[in-house]
């Protein structure tokens, strides 16, 4: 049987196909294996050349083979899907991943660390707490309309509406006003939540040796700094420092970093002239450049 020079994954939840590929490129062998099947073959498996998509579980399952003596490379789905010649399935998925890993100029993922990938737990919880609390606001809002009151957007205002839920004067039903208690404790737990959230990102952030040093930049938070950390590249993979800033306008300062969050607060929560605001200032300029880097186009 030919040697293996790389084995190719394509991931999924119980069931993985695997390509394994001679130095030619000539296919040795194609198989799917359970996730209990897949775990042992590999670590019985002498070591080589291991290639996956990057897909979440991707970065678990780098680890783990890592530990075997494998060389694990992580490819971005994008990069993919051109190699692809047939109808898409597991097989086809996993030789185009083969092909697109041999490329002499493809560009590989970083593999995330479980610290890595803990923060990002935690960042995505916190915006969807967010969210969730911009929806009960909203949705009281909607519903003291119904009775005539019109009230202001944003979370700075929820103590204004408990006044006037509270208020015997202001004309609603009492079974109303009983529903618009239940969304204001509803609101103050999703806020105490999402204070916890960022009190453990926070005290994250202080713990660490580089979010440390980028805070003394102007108007960068803790919060801000982690999330550098926590998604974006390794900075040696940037040729200088205006490549970085025009991933971070379209990268991570539109998914985590955005002008205010939907419940009306700062992007830093309070701290004004954050750099993920600076496509959007009047006059064009900002910590990251000119507005003429903001671009929904991806990098070359």
């Amino acid at each position: 049987m030919e040697e293996v020079n790389i084995i190719v994954v394509d991931l999924a939840k119980d069931v993985f196909q695997l390509h394994g590929a001679g130095a030619d490129g000539a296919v040795v062998f194609r198989k799917k294996l359970s996730r209990q099947q897949f775990a042992r073959f590999m670590a019985d498996h002498s070591a080589c050349d291991v290639a996956m998509v990057a897909c979440p579980s991707a970065h678990h399952w780098t680890r783990e083979l890592t530990a075997h003596g494998h060389r694990v490379r992580l490819i971005a789905p994008h990069y993919v899907k051109p190699f692809i010649k047939r109808q898409k399935n597991d097989a086809a998925d996993a030789e185009a991943i083969a092909e697109a890993a041999t490329r002499p100029t493809m560009r590989f993922v970083e593999p995330k660390t479980e610290e890595q990938q803990a923060r990002a737990v935690a960042f995505r919880a916190r915006e969807q707490i967010v969210k969730q609390r911009t929806e009960a606001i909203n949705a009281l809002r909607a519903h003291l309309y119904e009775f005539g009151h019109v009230a202001l957007e944003g979370v700075g205002y929820i103590p204004r509406l408990a006044k006037m839920v509270d208020d015997p004067s202001s004309g609603l039903p009492d079974l109303a006003r009983d529903i618009y208690r239940m969304v204001l404790e509803q609101i103050d737990l999703l806020s105490s939540r999402l204070a916890a959230v960022s009190a453990k990102l926070t005290a994250a952030s202080r713990a660490a040796a580089m979010p440390r040093q980028l805070q003394t930049m102007p108007g960068v938070g803790p919060i801000t700094v982690l999330a550098v950390e926590t998604f974006a590249p390794p900075m040696g993979q940037f040729r200088r420092g205006r490549d970085f800033a025009a991933l971070a306008r379209v990268g991570a300062a539109a998914t985590f970093f955005r002008r205010k969050t939907e419940a009306g607060e700062n992007i830093e929560d309070g701290a004004a002239g954050h750099p993920a605001t600076a496509c959007h200032r009047s006059d064009g300029g900002g910590p990251l450049g000119p507005a003429s880097w903001c671009t929904s186009k991806p990098l070359a």
